[in-house]
């Protein structure tokens, strides 16, 4: 049986590759597995059966045979723990690149969605003016910390690996608001993720679903 995700229907971004599919897309295609998607709409994701999968009614999940996953860190966490290709050899390498991934979703990501909430839901409110640059400031910090600890560096541990597959992801949320400018090292960071074969399959995949047609570049 081939391992089956769930994906939007239609994706909020128009298949820009920022919603949480392409985490998981991207990270079997790295390490070569095949896989199918089962495309979801919001209404279906609330349905007995899709919440039978994933108890807060949201994508991606991933099934093989009697295993049922959901949240993108377990999952892309799985994948690499299975399959060569996106854990080092070596137990410490493979620690740390555990450690990246934590530290994309627990202490990089968060204020990313923060400025996003504050710009989408949150734009109309009076108090908006006051609390972006609030908002940005914790970004700005995060982005500083990671950017000194990158340096010249082209991956944040030696080879590529699913430490960085999660954090480009994460900072791909800030690839349209200009914020990355600041930091040279983070945004050729960013390319060299997106320029990564894989990454190309998964957002092309990704993209076709949400336009019936391939990226144009």
């Amino acid at each position: 049986m081939a391992i089956t995700i769930t994906a939007f229907e239609r994706s909020p971004d128009g298949g820009k590759g920022l919603a949480r599919d392409t985490r998981v897309r991207w990270a079997l295609e790295e390490v070569g597995q095949p896989y199918d998607v089962r495309l979801v709409s919001f209404s279906a994701m609330q349905e007995p059966a899709h919440l039978a999968l994933h108890p807060f009614g949201q994508i991606p999940t991933y099934e093989d045979g009697d295993l049922g996953l959901f949240e993108t860190g377990a999952i892309v966490f799985h994948i690499a723990e299975r399959h060569a290709g996106l854990f080092p050899d070596d137990a410490n390498a493979r620690a740390r690149a555990i450690t990246w991934m934590f530290a994309a979703l627990s202490t990089v990501e968060p204020p990313i969605l923060e400025l996003g909430n504050a710009r989408l839901l949150e734009g109309d409110k009076s108090w908006t003016a006051q609390r972006m640059p609030l908002v940005k400031d914790r970004v700005h910090n995060r982005l500083g910390q990671l950017s000194r600890r990158l340096g010249d560096a082209d991956w944040l541990d030696g080879a590529f690996s699913a430490g960085d597959l999660m954090m480009v992801s994460v900072l791909l949320r800030l690839k349209a608001s200009g914020l990355l400018d600041a930091y040279p090292n983070l945004s050729a960071y960013l390319a060299r993720g997106e320029a990564r074969p894989a990454y190309k399959r998964a957002f092309e995949a990704q993209w076709a679903v949400n336009t019936g047609k391939p990226p144009t570049g």
